[in-house]
């Protein structure tokens, strides 16, 4: 069954997806995230605020977060840890 958590704003992404949540602050990432938004692969759930963490998914598509990448892993362990004693 698949496991959800909020990214900020009403966003909400399936934690079964997720390949890495990084800093947008390395110049490799940030090169990423260009990279996907000029090919369209880049969901920003920032709402316009700064980008604090970058989701890399499964299928390639970087997914931009107003939280910072400590919010998003907390969030998704506690999300895990609970499934576990269901």
């Amino acid at each position: 069954m698949s496991q959800f958590i909020h990214v900020g704003f009403g966003n909400i992404v399936n934690t079964e997806k997720i390949i890495a949540v990084v800093s947008p602050d390395s110049a490799p990432i940030k090169r990423m995230v260009q990279t996907a938004r000029e090919a369209g692969t880049a969901v920003d759930a920032t709402q316009g605020r700064k980008t604090k963490a970058v989701l890399v998914m499964e299928n390639g598509q970087l997914v931009l977060s107003a939280l910072l990448p400590e919010t998003i892993a907390n969030r998704a362990q506690t999300e895990r840890e609970d499934n576990d004693e269901a």
